[in-house]
């Protein structure tokens, strides 16, 4: 067994971390028009890097948004190929006011690098790319067949590249998929996420009169939109967390009892989840499950904004012509996205009140998903987890959503290999979003001997 890709990893690791600077400082934020030629050049940066380090074919990939970055290296004759994934893209850095260094300058402290994409995803997209140049600087070779597929949207929905991948090229035939956008359960402990939760995220519009209205000249008499959908936010969920949508849990399939044995065998703490995590006064959730039952495998409803109507400072006695509310659910395994829209659409439109008019929009959607766990490249990953961080690699589900995951199942045939190496502090779509740098440079190891295992 070779260690010399480590010993190039380990020494180049301060220039590793200066480039990951570099990258971090383009404010590739996928959701916002005004940083499209952002996007485009991190992106650019992607692609000077791989064909820099010795991949080939490297091109971007157009698509109706932000371009796809692809490379391969195929010459591992007899060997599996690998179909590596990650995103540029990274969230909005608001409120700015809550940072304490300017998200887009990376910072060094107590032994993180702060940055927006930080840990979301540009740090794990750079150290699956540094575990690739260590592999040919190192060998002149790679250990299996690699595929490279970076996507820019992976933080709006990722339209461009699920319909890339729906169209099944040639470019994406491989064995298995890579993702390298999970974390570890806790610090130190090497991870495996076996399940995501799937995801609708929706707007519900809620449409009054024909203009805004004087509350004095009409009020009474014209139905007020932003009351009309308070109401139907409230129909959604009760008191104790139980989503009221008729038939939205009808297919849901549990964990089995020894997933569940595994889960309580973790090392969870609760109060420090509520203090340290959450920073709320208490937890809340459906009665009779666990938290990481709650979080992991149990469907969810939330609201996330509600832009409209009159907020500025003063006074404005406005019923305004309509309202809107961002409503997303996460999925679970036996759950679907098509049906659970159409049951969602259903009920809210039958609990509207009368006088208004909704339109109910499905922005973006993915599916739930489970991996087996016995196949060859779990397995794989699992040894060599456990050689470089010298413990028991641990099986987790998350309760996020990655859409390209189920993309790589449905349409090609592939099982993803989870790896991801957060910390579930790191903030990430928050302020302050940062990257352990030990796990960054234990991440590179790691993938150098996972892709020598799973080339093996």
């Amino acid at each position: 067994m070779s260690y010399s890709p480590i010993i190039f990893a380990e020494r180049n690791h301060p220039r590793f971390v200066d480039e990951l600077k570099e990258l971090l400082r383009i404010p590739s934020i996928s959701t916002l028009p005004e940083h499209r030629d952002d996007c485009r050049r991190a992106a650019e940066f992607l692609f000077a890097e791989l064909k820099r380090i010795g991949m080939e074919n490297v091109r971007l990939i157009e698509t109706a948004g932000h371009p796809l970055v692809y490379a391969d290296w195929l010459h591992a004759s007899g060997k599996p190929t690998v179909l590596v994934y990650g995103h540029y893209d990274v969230q909005p850095p608001d409120p700015l006011d809550e940072w304490l260094s300017p998200p887009f300058e990376p910072t060094e402290r107590n032994g993180n690098l702060y940055a927006r994409g930080a840990v979301d995803d540009k740090g794990q997209v750079w150290l699956q790319v540094k575990a690739l140049e260590s592999l040919l600087a190192a060998t002149g070779s790679l250990p299996l067949n690699v595929r490279v597929l970076f996507e820019g949207e992976e933080e709006v929905g990722g339209e461009g590249i699920a319909a890339f991948v729906a169209s099944k090229p040639p470019e994406l035939q491989a064995d298995f998929a890579l993702v390298c956008d999970t974390e570890l359960f806790a610090p130190g402990l090497p991870t495996l996420c076996v399940g995501l939760r799937g995801m609708i995220y929706t707007e519900l519009e809620v449409r009054g009169a024909k203009t805004d209205l004087h509350s004095g000249m009409y009020g009474g008499a014209a139905p007020n939109p932003f009351v009309a959908l308070a109401q139907i936010l409230a129909k959604l969920k009760d008191e104790e967390g139980r989503i009221l949508i008729p038939g939205f849990y009808g297919d849901i399939i549990p964990p089995s009892p020894e997933e569940l044995a595994a889960w309580r065998s973790l090392p969870f703490d609760e109060e420090h989840y509520r203090i340290a995590e959450v920073g709320s006064r208490q937890l809340v959730g459906e009665p009779g499950y666990s938290v990481l039952e709650r979080t992991w495998a149990r469907p969810t409803l939330d609201v996330h904004g509600i832009p409209g109507g009159f907020t500025g400072a003063g006074a404005k006695t406005v019923i305004p012509a309509k309202a809107v509310a961002k409503v997303s659910m996460r999925l679970v395994p036996g759950m679907t996205p098509a049906k659970s829209f159409a049951l969602y659409k259903s009920y809210v439109e039958k609990i509207a009140a009368p006088g208004v008019d909704i339109d109910v929009r499905l922005i973006h959607q993915g599916d739930p998903c489970l991996i087996p766990v016995d196949n060859p490249y779990i397995r794989a990953a699992t040894r060599a987890l456990q050689e470089v961080w010298d413990r028991d690699t641990v099986f987790i589900r998350s309760g996020g959503s990655i859409p390209i995951v189920g993309d790589f199942a449905r349409h090609l045939g592939l099982p993803s290999v989870m790896m991801g190496f957060g910390l579930p502090d790191d903030n990430l779509h928050a302020p302050n979003e940062k990257f352990n740098l030990k796990n960054f440079e234990l991440g590179i190891v790691s993938t150098i001997r996972f892709l020598e295992e799973a080339g093996g």
